[in-house]
């Protein structure tokens, strides 16, 4: 259906442009040539938002809602990472070390 307007609104402007041919003239006419301009400009905006039509809307739906028991808790570890501050020969630095109780 859009096509069809677009290639329909197409000719009708080429054929309108065809039929009324204007003289070439050796003057200032700035406000013919700004006339054409904004209408070329609109007559390409009504036909570039025909052309192009809102996409349909995706056929995707969203799973339905899943709930589960929570997870289990594990008792705390008897280890844990500890920061440690040493000298590497240039400066002092951090590093993380393993230390288990």
């Amino acid at each position: 259906m859009t096509k069809t307007l677009v290639s329909a609104a197409t000719a009708a402007m080429i054929a309108i442009a065809a039929a009324l041919p204007s003289p070439a003239q050796a003057g200032s006419n700035g406000g013919a040539i700004a006339a054409g301009v904004i209408g070329g400009l609109a007559a390409g905006a009504i036909i570039g938002s025909a052309a192009r039509a809102a996409p349909p809307p995706p056929a995707y739906y969203a799973p339905a809602p899943v709930y589960a028991a929570p997870p289990p808790v594990y008792e705390e570890a008897p280890c844990r990472i500890v920061r440690q501050r040493y000298w590497d020969g240039y400066g002092y630095s951090t590093r993380r070390v393993e230390v288990c109780d």
